[in-house]
C-alpha cells in the first residue's frame, strides 16, 4: 500500500520532474484539488482520477490515504513542490492513523524557482519566501515576517499576492517593505507560470505597489544588490570579490 506526495511543478510537462513523472505512471489513482487534476488529467488522460475543491485539504487527504488503504497505489498531487505550502505536512499529521501505508514524498519545481527562471536569476543569494493569504496565517504574523525578511535586506518571494477578499495586500506587504528597501528596488512578476498564457515583467517596487495581480501571480521583490542586466532581474552572489 503506497502513496506518493507528488509536487508536479508548474502545470506541465516539461516542468515536471522524472520523479514526479513515474510516481503518477505508475499509480493506479491521481488524487487532488480540482484545477490541478484539470492540469495534469490533460497530460496523463488514461488514468482514475478524484478531486476535491478548495478548502476541504483534510478530505483529499483522508480520500488518499483509503483509497491506498484499499489496496491502490495513490498519488495525492500539488502544484510546485509539495512541501512547500503543498500537502506534505498534513499528510504526515494524518498518517498516524495509516501505520501501514507507506509514504513517499516526490519533490517539485516551486513557483520561486520556476518563476525566477523567466525573470532571470533574482535569487542567487539568500531569500525569503511569504505567502500573502491569511486563510490558514494571521495577518499579523504575515506583517511580522514581511517586516523581518526586508529588514535583513533579503531577496524575496511572495505567493498568494492578491485575491478578490484580499485586493489591498500586495500593496500593504509594498507598504512594509518601502520602510526599509529603496523606492526603486528591482521587482517582478510572473502569471500563469510554464501554463498558457504566461505573462512576466520588471517594476521598481514603488510601481509595484500599485499593481494589480491575483492568486496565480508569484512577486518577486529584489534585496539592494539586485539589479537589471540584460533586461533580466539579477541578484549577484558576489563571485568576484572572493
Amino acid at each position: 500500500m503506497k502513496l506518493y506526495v507528488v509536487g508536479f511543478g508548474a502545470g506541465n510537462r516539461d516542468g515536471m520532474t522524472a520523479a514526479a513523472e513515474k510516481a503518477i505512471l505508475s499509480s493506479d489513482l491521481i488524487v487532488g484539488y480540482t484545477t490541478y487534476i484539470k492540469l495534469i488529467k490533460a497530460i496523463f488522460t488514461e488514468k482514475e482520477y478524484a478531486s476535491t475543491e478548495m478548502t476541504r485539504e483534510r478530505d483529499r487527504v483522508i480520500l488518499a490515504f483509503d483509497e491506498a488503504q484499499n489496496g491502490k497505489t495513490v498519488s495525492l498531487i500539488c502544484s510546485g513542490d509539495s512541501g512547500v505550502y503543498g500537502m506534505a505536512g498534513l499528510v504526515y499529521e494524518l498518517s498516524e492513523k495509516y501505520p501501514q501505508i507507506e509514504i513517499e514524498i516526490v519533490a517539485g519545481v516551486t513557483a520561486a524557482l520556476s518563476g525566477a527562471a523567466v525573470l532571470g536569476s533574482p535569487l542567487t543569494n539568500d531569500f525569503a519566501v511569504i505567502s500573502l493569504s491569511d486563510l490558514l496565517t494571521p495577518w499579523n504574523k504575515i506583517e511580522k515576517r514581511l517586516e523581518c525578511a526586508a529588514m535583513g535586506d533579503f531577496a524575496v518571494v511572495l505567493y498568494n499576492p492578491s485575491s478578490k477578499k484580499r485586493s489591498d495586500y500586495l500593496l500593504k506587504a509594498c507598504d512594509i517593505m518601502l520602510k526599509y528597501k529603496d523606492e526603486n528596488t528591482v521587482c517582478g512578476y510572473v502569471k500563469n507560470i510554464g501554463r498558457q498564457g504566461q505573462e512576466s515583467g520588471l517594476l521598481t517596487l514603488s510601481e509595484l505597489r500599485n499593481m494589480t495581480v491575483d492568486m496565480f501571480t508569484t512577486v518577486f521583490i529584489g534585496c539592494s544588490e539586485t539589479k537589471i542586466i540584460g533586461g533580466k532581474m539579477v541578484t549577484p552572489r558576489g563571485y568576484k570579490d572572493v
